[in-house]
C-alpha cells in the first residue's frame, strides 16, 4: 500500500488508487476542503507536494489551475494515490469560515479523467 505523509499529521497507509482528497480526509484525518464535491470546479482542495508529485494530471485540473492562475499547487480531487506522496494541506475547513468542507467526493475522479503529462 502506498504511504501518504501529510505535513503536521503523520504518515498513513492508503489503499492503492484512492483519490487523494478522500485519503487526506479519511485516512489522515485532515479537514481538507472540497466545496464542489471533488469535481475540479472550485480549487478548495489545493495541496502542495513536498515529495512524490505525480507526473500526470487531468485536463480538468490543468484547466482549472490555469483559469485561477495557480502555480505550485495541485487539486487533491484530481489525483489518485498510487505511490508514496508527501503533501501540505493548504485549504482546510478550520479557519475558512465555511459551515462544512463540502459535499462528499465520489470514489472515482470526476469529471472522468483525461490524463496529461506534467512538464517537469
Amino acid at each position: 500500500m502506498p504511504k501518504l505523509t501529510v505535513e503536521s499529521y503523520g504518515t498513513f497507509e492508503v489503499p492503492q488508487g484512492k483519490r487523494l482528497v478522500l485519503a487526506t480526509e479519511q485516512n489522515a484525518g485532515v479537514d481538507i476542503l472540497h466545496a464542489c464535491g471533488g469535481n475540479a470546479r472550485c480549487t478548495t482542495c489545493r495541496v502542495e507536494f513536498l515529495a512524490g508529485e505525480p507526473g500526470q494530471m487531468t485536463q480538468a485540473e490543468k484547466g482549472r489551475l490555469a483559469e485561477r492562475g495557480l502555480t505550485g499547487v495541485r487539486l487533491a480531487c484530481q489525483i489518485v494515490v498510487d505511490h508514496d506522496m508527501t503533501i501540505r494541506a493548504i485549504s482546510r475547513l478550520e479557519g475558512s469560515g465555511r459551515a462544512d468542507a463540502g459535499g462528499p467526493p465520489a470514489e472515482e475522479i470526476t469529471p472522468p479523467p483525461v490524463w496529461l503529462t506534467v512538464a517537469g
